[in-house]
């Protein structure tokens, strides 16, 4: 019934044509909502500075979809004209440890104690006003601000301030002062004590607090939040051009990278083992090809270019979505990094949903007793190991090689439904019940 339907107002700094996991969260759910008896209108910057573009994702917005906009301002063009590494700033990418200039270190430390929660922050007060307007002429019954960039969860203490009937729901598709990156951002205390205040105001306020990992909601409860973990997922829609599973041979053994791996989260211990494995094993060098398909950090590819892999590397560069998607399809072997640190176990790369809809194998980095750990073994899609286990994963690539040499298949993941966009957004319509 007409009467039944409910309206939901999603604030995002992401949408297409912006690329990268960020946008593809609440482009799928506004897609999948109007299902479950909720019609969405998304807020957006009218002039955003996106760090990547994929213009294939624009045929998921729906065409009934209410879109408005509002001017923002950023200081990120200022600030790749001083320092052209600053350009990473954007997608939270950072130069560490003897890599970084003396421009990177000053950037770092501008951009973590001036710019508080984030360099987005410009846009709070205005787009505050402008929906406060918007919600006084129009009726909504939920409001949804999503980050990074956490700054957009200011917005939504402002109008839950002045709305306080409207239903909150503030969700964190990467932690806000938890996040492995906060403490290479040079915080004095005081600016320490800034983030970590509005992150508390902006977990008792919520009505309900969105997590994108199990860990990461339980931690979001531990310090006052409502918190309900919804993981990202696949979609298997027709229109996406995703097939699951897909039935492919590949001419070479094919390891893949896809996305966007910067240096904090650079797997050496891999490059390491494939080298020794090249040396060893003899016609592994000429069956074998590591591919990335996404932006790869330079010094990366760099040190990649020291080493005898470097002849096995086939470097496609950023693709948009339904290519990246293809490429996964077209591996043996796909390969997800995490933060080492103890504090990144709860961080599940939105990428390993699709990854688990090819049917393929996958190869995973990060701490011990990850969430993403929990997933593989669930689903028997693959292995997660530390970065010291690297005998473990010798083993674990060999192994798979040694099928792919004799033909033989590995099992297909088991239980990946639960993680499908449209099953999501069922439990995010129940939540919003």
């Amino acid at each position: 019934m007409e009467s039944a339907i409910k309206k939901i107002l999603i604030i995002t700094y992401y949408w297409p044509p912006a690329g990268g996991p960020g946008v593809q969260r609440w482009l799928k759910f506004a897609k999948y909502l109007p299902e479950f008896g909720w019609k969405p209108t998304v807020f957006i910057p009218e002039n955003p500075s996106y760090p990547l573009l994929d213009e294939s994702l624009e045929k998921d917005v729906p065409k009934d979809l209410e879109i408005i906009k509002n001017k923002i301002w950023e200081p990120y063009q200022l600030a790749e004209k001083l320092n052209k590494s600053n350009k990473k700033f954007k997608a939270g990418q950072f130069d560490v440890g003897q890599n970084q200039s003396w421009k990177s270190k000053l950037s770092i430390w501008v951009r973590g104690n001036f710019f508080i929660p984030d360099a987005r922050v410009f846009w709070v007060k205005p787009s505050t006003k402008y929906l406060k307007k918007y919600l006084s002429e129009n009726h909504f019954d939920a409001l949804v601000t999503t980050g990074p960039p956490h700054s957009l969860h200011l917005i939504g203490l402002g109008l839950k301030k002045e709305f306080p009937g409207l239903k909150w729901i503030a969700d964190f598709r990467d932690p806000w002062t938890e996040i492995s990156y906060q403490k290479h951002l040079k915080l004095t205390k005081s600016s320490d004590k800034k983030h970590r205040d509005l992150e508390q105001k902006v977990f008792k306020t919520a009505d309900i607090t969105l997590a994108t990992s199990f860990t990461d909601a339980e931690n979001f409860r531990k310090n006052g939040a409502n918190a309900i973990c919804i993981t990202n997922g696949f979609d298997s829609d027709a229109s996406t051009t995703f097939n699951i599973p897909g039935e492919y041979g590949t001419e070479k053994f094919t390891l893949s990278y896809v996305g966007v791996l910067e240096q904090l989260r650079n797997p050496e211990i891999l490059w390491k083992v494939l080298d020794e494995i090249i040396t060893e094993k003899d016609g592994f060098a000429n069956d074998f090809e590591l591919k990335f398909a996404g932006r790869i950090d330079d010094r990366i590819l760099h040190y990649l270019n020291s080493l005898k892999l470097k002849t096995s590397i086939n470097n496609l560069g950023y693709l948009s979505h339904d290519k990246a998607l293809q490429e996964m399809a077209n591996s043996d072997l796909l390969l997800i990094t995490n933060f080492p640190q103890e504090s990144s176990k709860g961080i599940i790369p939105g990428k390993i949903f699709e990854y688990l809809a090819t049917g393929k194998q996958i190869l995973s980095f990060g701490p011990k007793d990850a969430d993403v750990a929990k997933i593989l073994t669930e689903t028997h899609a693959g292995k997660h190991f530390d970065y010291s286990e690297k005998e473990k994963v010798k083993d674990f690539i060999v192994n798979q090689y040694l099928n792919w040499k004799s033909g033989k298949t590995s099992d297909n993941p088991s239980s990946i439904e639960q993680y499908s966009r449209k099953n999501l957004t069922k439990t995010l319509s129940q939540v919003l019940q």
